[in-house]
């Protein structure tokens, strides 16, 4: 059996020598490391998967706990202690296991169903048409894609399923961001999390006292089938914060960099146009491209367990890096070449697998979809205002993704 226990623990990878890919450690590490011993900024080291097959088995692997420190600590020690982290956070799908994941998620299912997602199509053209409008009515000129496209549509979507008054849109984005930016200090971090505590804890209240027509509404009237206890405000508020956040954080950065990676790639955007059938695979193949969560998911151990070769012990830490996993060569040919004829696109990691899966994954695919096809065909001629120049990343956020998109047609 291998061991590297006494092999020195790395530091996670971080630094990318290009922004359209990983850093450039990680193919080195599939091939000579795949079961890497990596160090953490708060306790003891523990584990880094980078290849595909390790990776998706683990996702599943009731072995490996969701329950787990802060979502962040393999990139930065710990700011919040857990006890201060119960203040805002009940229980919620990120950090909890079955049977309570299940509990949690249940009530959900039904809302992002493919059925459910496809009722949402004319409201979603609706949104692009409008900001499309909007964005042909502007007088010749660099027009940032970020706030006049991709940012709003998904912002206005997860609104109006979620029951947020899109009038709040500024306030949420701007905690969004802090909350997912890894460069705050401590007392900045808690006062984000009491904000957005504090604002969806309103809005809870206030669905419970006067139901709509929405999720919230919809997760304060729901009782269990099996005659358990409904969800607690607490629960709510941290799955509210979830839908919210992902659904127009994680959309908005992969809608702007999708359109940036096509676009940088005429012969890409000419394709799609010709041929828009390709449309739906190109979105896969863009989702496997650009592994948005940059810096991968953190399981614990239950028991120990031996991946590759390789014991890990109970309570170990283990990083299960999708982006490196999603540019496994055994697994997608060539993985650093965008082809929007793959075979297999869909078989990427990026929105998981296993009972953590994305439960938004099928709103998430319909607006890029929605998107690139209206795009190409109100602006045939779209191109970047300025192709040599490097793109405006967030580089210091847990979600990897654009800050502006200049374009011009």
């Amino acid at each position: 059996m291998k061991d590297e226990t006494n092999t020195a623990a790395i530091t996670l990878p971080t630094q990318r020598r290009c922004p359209m890919h990983p850093p450039d450690e990680y193919a080195r590490l599939r091939t000579e490391r795949p079961v890497a011993r990596l160090a953490f900024p708060d306790g003891p080291p523990g584990w880094l998967l980078t290849r595909y097959e390790d990776v998706r088995a683990a996702l599943a692997d009731p072995r490996l706990s969701s329950r787990r420190p802060h979502l962040n600590s393999q990139v930065r020690a710990s700011l919040i202690t857990e006890a201060e982290m119960a203040q805002f956070r009940t229980s919620d799908l990120l950090t909890s296991d079955p049977p309570e994941h299940t509990r949690l998620r249940h009530p959900l299912i039904g809302q992002f169903s493919m059925r459910r997602i496809r009722t949402l199509r004319p409201r979603i053209e609706k949104y692009v048409d409008e900001h499309l409008d909007a964005i042909a009515a502007m007088p010749r000129g660099p027009v940032d894609l970020v706030p006049a496209l991709a940012l709003p549509v998904p912002s206005l979507v997860i609104c109006e399923l979620l029951g947020v008054p899109y009038t709040d849109h500024d306030h949420f984005q701007r905690l969004t961001g802090e909350l997912l930016a890894l460069d705050r200090t401590r007392e900045d971090l808690l006062a984000s999390k009491k904000a957005m505590h504090t604002y969806l804890r309103g809005l809870v209240e206030a669905k419970r006292r006067d139901p709509v027509d929405d999720l919230l509404s919809g997760l304060t009237q729901h009782r269990p089938p099996d005659g358990g206890p409904p969800l607690a405000d607490g629960e709510i508020v941290s799955l509210g914060q979830l839908m919210l956040i992902a659904g127009h954080e994680t959309s908005a950065n992969m809608i702007s960099l999708s359109i940036l990676t096509l676009l940088r790639s005429p012969a890409l955007w000419q394709s799609l146009q010709a041929d828009p059938s390709l449309i739906a695979n190109a979105v896969e193949e863009l989702l496997r491209y650009h592994t948005i969560l940059q810096f991968g998911l953190l399981r614990v151990a239950r028991e120990a367990l031996v991946i590759e070769g390789q014991r890990i012990e109970a309570g170990e830490r283990v990083v299960l890096h999708l982006p490196a996993a999603n540019r496994d060569p055994r697994q997608f040919p060539n993985p650093d070449r965008l082809d929007l004829q793959r075979h297999n696109s869909r078989q990427h990691l990026s929105f998981g697998h296993g009972p953590h899966q994305c439960i938004g994954q099928q709103l998430g695919r319909l607006e890029i979809e929605i998107i690139l096809t209206k795009l190409l065909h109100r602006f045939p001629t779209l191109h970047l205002d300025n192709a040599n120049a490097a793109p405006a990343t967030h580089d210091h956020a847990v979600v990897y993704g654009l800050r502006a998109l200049h374009v011009n047609w």
